[in-house]
C-alpha cells in the first residue's frame, strides 16, 4: 500500500497561518489591511480553515446536475408566443416561462404542441383568476407550475389585484387546485435590498402565506406541496452562491414548522440593477458570472437576460445569445457534472451560515413587530430597502462600487441615443395606492441620462 503524500507534512493551523501573514505584513495592521467589511455586516477574512468549524458542514441537498436552461417570454399573442417557444426548445431550451399580461390570451393555444412532460413550463400571470388557472392546470394535466404571488403584486404596484379579501380568496382557490405557492423576491434585489434583507423578506413573505392558508391543506397535500422562489442574482459572486444555499436552509426551517414539504424550486435570473445601456456588451460578462453563481448555488431553473434587454424590444439575436450563454455553461463548461459543487468550501460554507443566521434574526424581528404585511403597510420595509439602496448608490457615485464601462473606464465615443427602442429608465406615474410601492431602479440611470443629454 502506497504512503499518503500528505502524511509527510505537518498540519498547519489557522493560528499559524495568521502569524505568518502578520510577519509578511511588516507591521501593517492585519484587520485594517486584509479584512473586507461588507455592507451586509459580514467581515470577510483573507483565508478560512477547517479548525474554525466545531463540526464540519452537512452535505447540502442541491443538485447542480439537474438545472434547466430556461427561456423567458412576455406573451402578447398566443400563436406568436407558441411559435417562439417551440423554436427556443429546438435550439436548446429545457424550460419555459410565459409572462401573460391579461386573461385574453388563450393559454391552450400558447401551450399547443409543447410536450409538458419533457419541458417544464411556468406560467406567470399579470392578472388574478382562480377559474382561469384551474382550467389551465386541468388542461396541462398538472404538468405546469403557476407563478402567482399576490404579495409581490402589492409590493410592486402598491395595490392588490382586487382587494385583500378577494386576492386571498382567489389565491386560496389556486392553491387548492394546484398545491403550489410562489414567493417572488426579484423585486427586493432589483430595488437595492441587501442580501440579508432579501432572505429575511422572502421568509417573512412566505410565512404570511403559510400562516394564512395553514388550514386548507391535508397531510398528503402538505407532503407534496410545491413552493417556488423567484430570485434575482447580483454580481457579488460568492455571496450570491451563499444566498441561494441560505435560502434553501431557511425555507427548510420554516417549512418544518408547518409540517410541509421542505424541498423548494428556485428560479434564478441575473439582476437588472447593475445592467447598463452604455458599453452594453459588458452586460454579457455580468450575466455570465451571475448565472454561474446561480448554478453553483443550486438553482433549479435559470433564465438569462439578453444583453440588450434594457433598450431593445425582444429580438431573436438577443434571446439567442442569452440562451447560448447558458448552453455554453452547461454543455461546454461542464457546470452540470457535479452535484453540490460549493460543499466543503470553507469560505462559502461560512458565508452561508452567517447569512442564514443574520436573515433569521431579521425575520424574527419582522414577526415580532407585526409581520411582513404589517410592515409593508407601515412603510418599514420600503424605508429599509431605500436606506440600503441609497448606500449602494453612494458607493456607485463615489466609484467604490464599479460598473466597468460606466463609472470606470467609460468609452466617450459610445453613442446610444439613436439605438434606444424602449425607455430604459424608471417611469414615474401618479396614481392612488394603498401602500408605498417598492421601486426597482438601476444604479447607472442618472449617469446614463446625463450622457444621453450630452450626445
Amino acid at each position: 500500500m502506497s504512503k499518503n503524500l500528505f502524511d509527510e507534512f505537518e498540519a498547519v493551523t489557522s493560528k499559524a497561518w495568521k502569524q505568518k501573514i502578520q510577519v509578511d505584513l511588516k507591521g501593517a495592521d492585519y484587520n485594517e489591511t486584509l479584512i473586507w467589511r461588507t455592507n451586509e455586516g459580514i467581515d470577510v477574512k483573507p483565508f478560512y480553515h477547517s479548525d474554525e468549524f466545531e463540526t464540519l458542514p452537512e452535505i447540502s441537498q442541491t443538485s447542480a446536475t439537474g438545472w434547466k436552461v430556461c427561456q423567458f417570454f412576455e406573451v402578447k399573442d398566443a400563436t406568436k408566443g407558441n411559435k417562439l417557444a417551440k423554436d427556443a426548445i429546438y435550439r436548446g431550451a429545457e424550460s419555459l416561462i410565459f409572462q401573460i399580461a391579461n386573461d385574453t390570451i388563450v393559454i391552450e393555444d400558447l401551450l399547443d404542441g409543447i410536450d409538458l412532460k419533457k419541458i417544464r413550463v411556468f406560467l406567470k400571470c399579470g392578472f388574478l383568476s382562480d377559474s382561469v388557472i384551474k382550467k389551465t392546470f386541468e388542461f396541462a394535466s398538472g404538468n405546469i407550475t403557476i407563478l402567482t404571488d399576490i404579495i409581490a403584486n402589492l409590493s410592486k404596484s402598491g395595490n392588490w389585484f382586487k382587494s385583500l379579501t378577494e386576492d386571498h380568496k382567489e389565491l386560496e382557490g389556486i392553491i387548492k387546485s394546484t398545491n403550489q405557492l410562489t414567493v417572488d423576491l426579484d423585486l427586493y434585489q432589483n430595488s437595492g435590498a441587501k442580501i440579508i434583507q432579501q432572505l429575511a423578506y422572502a421568509l417573512a413573505h412566505a410565512n404570511e402565506y403559510l400562516n394564512h392558508f395553514e388550514g386548507i391543506l391535508d397531510t398528503s397535500a402538505k407532503k407534496a406541496f410545491e413552493v417556488t422562489f423567484l430570485v434575482s442574482i447580483g454580481n457579488n459572486y460568492f455571496f450570491e452562491i451563499a444566498k441561494l444555499r441560505a435560502l434553501r436552509n431557511l425555507w427548510s426551517i420554516l417549512a418544518r414548522e408547518y409540517g410541509i414539504n421542505e424541498e423548494c424550486t428556485i428560479i434564478a435570473s441575473p439582476s437588472r440593477r447593475n445592467k447598463t445601456i452604455y458599453d452594453y456588451n459588458v452586460n454579457m460578462l455580468r450575466t455570465t458570472t451571475e448565472c454561474m453563481s446561480a448554478i453553483i448555488g443550486g438553482a433549479n431553473v435559470i433564465y438569462n437576460l439578453p444583453y440588450d434587454n434594457l433598450y431593445h424590444e425582444s429580438n431573436e439575436f438577443g434571446n439567442r445569445i442569452a440562451r447560448n450563454q447558458l448552453l455554453v455553461l452547461k454543455n461546454e463548461s461542464y457546470l452540470d457534472k457535479v452535484n453540490n459543487p460549493a460543499d466543503g468550501a470553507y469560505y462559502i460554507e461560512t458565508l452561508t451560515d452567517q447569512l442564514s443566521k443574520k436573515a433569521l434574526d431579521l425575520f424574527k424581528d419582522i414577526e415580532k413587530n407585526g409581520g411582513f404585511l404589517s410592515q409593508l403597510k407601515e412603510g418599514t420595509i420600503q424605508r429599509k430597502i431605500k436606506e440600503s439602496a441609497s448606500k449602494e448608490q453612494d458607493d456607485f457615485e463615489s466609484g467604490k462600487l464599479v460598473l466597468l464601462g460606466t463609472n470606470k473606464h467609460p468609452n466617450p465615443e459610445d453613442k446610444m441615443k439613436s439605438n434606444i427602442e424602449k425607455n430604459p429608465f424608471l417611469k414615474k406615474e401618479s396614481r392612488k395606492t394603498l401602500i408605498e410601492p417598492i421601486i426597482e431602479k438601476r444604479l447607472s440611470e442618472q449617469l446614463e441620462i446625463r450622457r444621453l443629454n450630452e450626445e
